[in-house]
């Protein structure tokens, strides 16, 4: 068997070992931009890519999968950034990064990039990581001081949420494009932060694929989801994460007295003991996501 054979083979054996045969078909129905790669495949490989976001960087899924996230960067993504990235992956993390990528073409781009692990339950292991890229667009502010860019992606998203099985996704993407005449993708050469509703949305989109995942892990009886039962064995966020990502907020996902799962802030600070706190608290059924300041 040739190498690019064998590389095939983990990259089919990292999903069919996990989920139904019918999720492939499942993702690409998705509207979303999001990577999911296999920490267990050496380089840390693309094994999956949904159909809108090799159509927004004009990719192949054959030039894409079997590839890692250095493909989409160039000269102006932050090397730092990308450092935290790597190191969030080691320390089985979810992190949230403004970032420059870049399409085939060599067009470049500011988008928020928000990945986070996906834990197999029954040994509590990282056996995927699941990346969401959102665009982000210059916020021009409308009357009452609401950015216009916003509201335009509100009704955009309130239009996929409730047409999505009655309206053809590319004309809804279509009228969110001229309802976001008055912003654009923001110019690489500008300061770049991605809104609290660009946060919001990257946060609902992973929801809304891990609810896929799981589902389809279900019928093979390998349930994956997106947290561990404790995080007693969590341990402490390392120094070359504070040396790459330098101040970053770090909050919490837990289960709020009515019952709902939601993000919680805790800190701002490069080295504080998380782990004293969250035992401290008893949060056992805490998550964390650490988002560069």
């Amino acid at each position: 068997m040739s190498n690019m054979d064998s590389k095939l083979g983990l990259i089919q054996q990292s999903f069919n070992s996990r989920y139904s045969e019918w999720v492939r078909e499942a993702l690409d129905e998705l509207s979303d931009n999001f990577t999911i790669t296999d920490p267990s495949i050496s380089g840390h490989q693309i094994v999956f890519a949904s159909r809108n976001f090799l159509k927004m960087l004009r990719y192949s899924q054959e030039e894409v999968v079997g590839q890692n996230g250095n493909i989409f960067h160039g000269p102006k993504t932050n090397r730092r950034m990308v450092m935290g990235i790597r190191e969030a992956i080691r320390e089985e993390m979810g992190i949230q990064v403004n970032l420059v990528n870049y399409c085939k073409d060599g067009m470049s781009f500011w988008m928020l990039f928000h990945m986070s692990p996906v834990f197999w339950e029954r040994k509590w292991e990282v056996i995927h990581f699941m990346a969401v890229q959102v665009l982000i667009t210059r916020r021009q502010r409308g009357n009452g001081g609401v950015s216009l860019s916003e509201e335009a992606s509100d009704l955009n998203e309130i239009m996929l949420d409730s047409c999505r099985n009655e309206v053809d996704t590319n004309f809804v993407l279509e009228l969110g494009r001229v309802l976001s005449s008055d912003s654009s993708v923001l110019n690489v050469e500008e300061t770049c932060e991605a809104s609290d509703f660009e946060k919001r949305r990257a946060a609902n989109v992973f929801n809304s694929i891990l609810s896929v995942l799981t589902h389809y892990s279900e019928l093979t009886g390998r349930l994956v989801c997106g947290k561990r039962c404790s995080v007693s064995g969590v341990g402490y966020i390392s120094s070359s994460l504070n040396i790459s990502l330098g101040i970053f907020d770090i909050s919490y996902k837990n289960y709020t007295v009515g019952g709902s799962l939601g993000w919680f802030d805790t800190f701002e600070k490069p080295d504080v003991n998380y782990q004293k706190w969250v035992d401290s608290n008893n949060f056992s059924l805490g998550d964390f996501l650490v988002t560069t300041k």
